[in-house]
């Protein structure tokens, strides 16, 4: 599935300056290494159905084996300590050195015995840990995602004479530290560098699959068919407490969705769950929702978070037509797309949003291949607009109990008249304030 940088930013799947991103809410590596795998896989979703269902029996896999993953003894400390060993120089090491030689080394070079006797400690225990990975993962290398870890993690392992070693006992044997040392710095640091980055996908596949426990996460089903879909029940923003969870459904004779609704009602939250529940299927990974069925997309495109360009000159509203105009370029292509927009036309009058709106909608709702979420403000262009069979209507409810808003977050069908943007303005205060300036 294609996105631009647009796209990862409007649904807020990065950190960013002013808040945490996706990716860190559902980041749950043990180590640094595997952090950054993560970030690779969340930034690069899958194409076809036969790499994402792959990833996902993987992280099925990893769900059943979740209890000797948790306390699988490799932390990001033992990483650091290794990546230490490697980077530092010691005073050569002997390939072969007697008891009284391996005192001897140890009395006079008192500093660099005391960091190899520490990293071949920690090296033995790495090793250790991943010939127990091993011995529970073999059985599945009949999954393509996980053979990818077995066959080389089972390569460079299997042969080692340091698995059965008492951790405890090898830091008072000078001779066998001064051994190990030798054959992991000169003979073995390539293959601890491969066990290494092997480590970090593994990683990756445990947090994700721990992020799909704490959150409550399922896997979507997928549907092989020529005409879009995305169903789904239950449907919530993973980083809102509580969230209240949503229907719906968008196939070809129902692909166009108009969303209307009062200020903080919830019609972006609803975009952008939608996005992030699209996006996160396509990296294999379980969504936001208590059942999901849909087709392969071949791209997401959103227009959320339009912003001016001071220095080009270029105005809100010409980023929006921008925006728009490379939108339609997209999806003219005839491939699956879901396209998210979120009040469109802000940079503009209301007559011109109107007219402009109205024009955009007409043309996206006659993309067979395309599914289309529109968010808007101006409930008036909806009436001449339901002339189109393909278009649903849809609204979140507000109402006011003593100037109060009462939002329930609940997608309804049909189209909202609400304006409580006085109501709004008046109970934060603004309008006391004037008053208070104009007496």
């Amino acid at each position: 599935m294609q996105v631009d940088k647009t796209t990862i930013q409007d649904i807020g799947l990065l950190d960013n300056h002013e808040s945490k991103g996706l990716a860190s809410h559902l980041d749950f590596c043990k180590t640094n290494g595997g952090k950054i795998q993560w970030i690779q896989f969340i930034t690069h979703p899958l194409a076809t159905r036969d790499a994402i269902e792959a990833r996902q029996t993987a992280i099925q896999i990893c769900l059943a084996q979740k209890d000797f993953l948790d306390q699988m003894k490799i932390s990001n400390g033992t990483c650091l300590v290794i990546d230490q060993f490697y980077g530092t120089g010691f005073k050569p090491i002997p390939k072969q050195v007697s008891l009284l030689g391996a005192y001897w080394y140890q009395f006079w070079n008192k500093t660099d015995y005391a960091l190899i006797a520490y990293s071949v400690q920690h090296l033995v225990g790495f090793v250790q840990a991943l010939d127990q990975w091993l011995k529970v993962f073999e059985s599945y290398n009949n999954n393509p995602v996980l053979n990818a870890l077995i066959a080389p993690i089972k390569q460079h392992v299997a042969d080692l004479d340091c698995l059965d070693l008492d951790i405890k006992t090898l830091k008072n044997d000078p001779q066998t530290i001064l051994a190990l040392g030798h054959f992991f710095c000169y003979q073995y640091k390539t293959q601890i560098k491969t066990l290494q980055k092997h480590f970090y996908i593994a990683d990756a596949y445990y947090s994700m699959a721990t992020a799909m426990q704490q959150y409550q996460f399922s896997f979507p089903d997928w549907v092989d068919q020529p005409s879009p879909l995305i169903e789904f029940e239950g449907a919530f923003h993973p980083l809102v407490p509580n969230a209240v969870g949503n229907d719906l459904s968008l196939t070809e004779a129902d692909r166009f969705l108009f969303l209307t609704g009062a200020n903080m009602a919830g019609k972006s939250t609803f975009i952008k769950t939608v996005g992030l529940l699209a996006y996160l299927a396509h990296i294999g990974m379980g969504v936001p929702a208590k059942k999901c069925k849909l087709t392969i997309l071949d791209g997401l495109i959103t227009n959320l978070t339009t912003a001016d360009n001071v220095l080009k000159g270029e105005s809100y509203f010409y980023n929006e037509v921008q925006r728009i105009k490379h939108t339609l370029s997209q999806v003219m292509d005839g491939k699956k797309y879901l396209v998210l927009i979120d009040e469109l036309f802000k940079g503009t009058n209301i007559i011109d949003a109107m007219k402009c709106s109205t024009k955009v909608i007409e043309g996206l709702q006659a993309l067979k291949q395309s599914l289309c979420i529109l968010s808007t403000h101006l409930y008036e262009i909806s009436e001449p607009l339901k002339v189109y069979p393909h278009i649903q209507f849809y609204y979140f409810e507000t109402s006011v109990r003593n100037k109060a808003l009462i939002f329930n977050y609940t997608l309804k069908k049909g189209v909202s008249q609400d304006r409580l943007g006085y109501l709004i303005l008046e109970r934060e205060g603004v309008v006391d304030l004037i008053e208070r300036i104009n007496t």
